[in-house]
């Protein structure tokens, strides 16, 4: 019999949420581990695909003289996270991928498309 001063027991989490919980720590810990370990190979290669982005795109558009748009659909498997966009004043096209890395090519006469380095880039 209830009385007024007894408090409602709290529901334990049964077992099976508990285990479930369980293995979502632990996935998210071997994630994490997974990304620190390979971090430095993560950022290498988004550098890579920026400035090969940047280059190609850069010589598709203004060596080419195709449309950006046009430009878009030369890009290989596995860089669909490199985003595209250019600059036609200056013939530059920028590559990047969100967070990680970028690339800044850009047409010098009879070299064709150049990239740019990281002092070239700042002074952007």
């Amino acid at each position: 019999m209830a009385t007024a001063t007894s408090k409602p027991t709290a529901k334990e989490p049964s077992i099976l949420m508990r285990r479930v919980r369980l293995a979502a720590i632990a996935i998210a810990t071997l994630l994490a581990l997974w990304v620190v370990w390979n971090w430095g190979t993560i950022k290498g290669q988004a550098k890579v695909g920026a400035a090969y982005g940047a280059h190609i795109a850069c010589s598709c558009r203004y060596i080419e003289g195709r449309s950006m748009d046009s430009c878009v659909t030369d890009k290989e498997a596995g860089m669909e996270m490199v985003r595209l966009s250019d600059d036609p004043e200056n013939k530059r096209v920028y590559a990047s991928v969100p967070l990680l890395a970028e690339a800044v090519a850009e047409r010098r006469g009879n070299f064709g498309c150049v990239q740019l380095n990281a002092k070239e880039i700042e002074a952007l």
